[in-house]
């Protein structure tokens, strides 16, 4: 079962070797019950993928449910150790813009954790859910009266606030119904993370969150984020519960974390001081990155914790002040290793490209003509949109059955009338990859469904959730009737 090493492609790029054996599954990017059978073929808790293919067609998303509560369990506990001699523990709030359906918010909601949601569609399924309404935050920029009202109606535990104007929307609507909203102030603290540009939300050029930079053009020269704490401080219609941040999304490293947290608690401190009041609360958002290819290097929630409990408790101690209550926002980093997708092979072409020699192809100075392999799968772009979003790499596998073949450089790519419907831009797969074989993509659970599209009138698939050896549907594929039926011409 095992290949040879060979010379990789000069088409591919540097990171991406020629693993050594094509059958192989690099842990960190699969959930934990996800093996090879004694047969070579993909399995999940012990249901081979020619099974879930047979009940539920492809493309199909396939979740481990005992992955999603095992990653929840592991940010909290981790979290909860870390900051218990710091603030009692933490709040940890799973992301629900990464994937929600009502089994997730059960889910989330037996494992202990709280939900954040960014629209009133999500606020719709966590009501349907039956999560209490307390253990629920409302995000956005650009929140709608409506999505306001059904936030107070479900007595939310937050509403994240992301700007003055918005600040005020949310005061006289809750003011006008007799109510005071429960919010969150969220600052942008100016902190680079080092990721995609449009998954960077902390700098200040962008549409999210409250300046702590001074406004030099205004006389008192403070800056919105203290504007928005000394408004909210005094409306009657606003419980200003404390500071919230968001520095990014698939971040490897800690340090950006503990720079923005320290950041807040300075801003916090003075706050407090100047204005005589307390924000008993900090968010410090989430963005922990996972593993799309074999050179991803995600850091455990341990490890993490560890880190920003570290820099809290020493800042706070150098301030002199209490710790506030600790909150996080994970949802890539619990659900995305969770699932992948399962797509059936469909035509597949070999096409020269040119490229400098390697090595003991000729002379160095000439270009040479190089193989590579398009394997045509019958999903695309419609299901995972963040290739072509954010250049966003992902790794695949043979998933029907192993192969001793040689590898070869190839590139998964949709049936979409795109040319930038890539599914995998580069990846070693056996070359006699053919028709009718099946290839699982790892790392889809987040912002692949959620992102889902119906571009070229393709139904979105469905989402299998796995448990203790039996598989159900989550959420149903659509079909060509649901399409149709919203179509009012007929």
């Amino acid at each position: 079962m095992t290949n040879t090493a060979a010379q990789g492609s000069p088409l591919a790029p540097e990171w991406l070797a020629v693993p050594d054996d094509l059958n192989k599954l690099h842990e960190p990017m699969w959930a934990k019950d996800v093996a090879r059978n004694a047969e070579g073929e993909l399995s999940i808790d012990g249901i081979p993928v020619s099974e879930l293919q047979r009940q539920y067609g492809t493309p199909l998303f396939v979740m481990s449910e005992n992955d999603f509560r095992a990653r929840a369990r592991a940010f909290s506990d981790a979290f909860n150790d870390a900051f218990a001699d710091v603030c009692g523990g933490v709040d940890v709030y799973y992301a629900g813009k990464s994937f929600l359906c009502t089994s997730v918010v059960r889910w989330v909601e037996e494992e202990g954790l709280r939900l954040d949601t960014a629209s009133g569609g999500e606020l719709a399924v966590a009501y349907r859910a039956g999560i209490p309404g307390a253990d629920v935050a409302l995000h956005g920029n650009n929140k709608s009266d409506g999505e306001i009202h059904r936030a107070l109606d479900m007595g939310l535990g937050r509403i994240v606030v992301d700007s003055l104007a918005e600040l005020q929307r949310v005061g006289s609507i809750a003011e006008a119904r007799g109510e005071q909203a429960k919010v969150m102030l969220r600052l942008t603290p100016g902190v680079h993370a080092h990721t995609h540009e449009f998954i960077a939300t902390a700098h200040e050029d962008q549409k999210f969150g409250l300046s702590m930079a001074a406004d030099t053009t205004d006389e008192a020269g403070i800056s919105a984020a203290e504007e928005a704490v000394a408004a909210a401080s005094a409306h009657p219609g606003i419980e200003l519960l404390g500071l919230h941040c968001h520095i990014g999304s698939q971040i490897f490293e800690p340090d950006g974390f503990a720079l923005a947290a320290e950041k807040l608690l300075r801003f916090l401190a003075a706050m407090q001081e100047k204005y005589s009041i307390t924000l008993p609360e900090l968010d410090l958002g989430g963005g922990y990155g996972i593993a799309y290819t074999p050179v991803d290097t995600p850091r455990p929630a341990a490890e993490i914790a560890t880190a920003m409990a570290a820099v809290v408790r020493s800042t706070c101690a150098e301030l002199g002040i209490d710790a506030p209550r600790i909150s996080i926002e994970p949802g890539r980093a619990i659900v995305g290793s969770t699932t992948f997708t399962l797509y059936e092979v469909g035509t597949l072409k070999t096409v020269r490209v040119d490229a400098p020699a390697a090595s003991g192809d000729g002379d160095a100075d000439n270009n040479v003509t190089y193989p590579r392999r398009y394997v045509s799968v019958d999903g695309g772009m419609s299901d995972n949109a963040r290739p072509v979003l954010y250049d966003a790499d992902y790794s695949a596998v043979l998933a029907s059955r192993a192969s001793n073949a040689a590898p070869q450089l190839s590139r998964v790519v949709g049936k979409h009338c795109e040319s930038g419907d890539i599914v995998v831009r580069d990846v070693y797969l056996p070359e006699d990859v053919a028709a009718g074989d099946l290839l699982a993509v790892p790392g889809t659970g987040a912002y692949c469904w959620a992102l889902s599209s119906n571009y070229n009138y393709l139904a979105r698939p469905g989402v299998v959730a796995v448990r203790d050896g039996s598989a159900r549907l989550i959420v149903r594929g659509e079909t060509e009737e649901d399409l149709l039926n919203r179509d009012m011409g007929a």
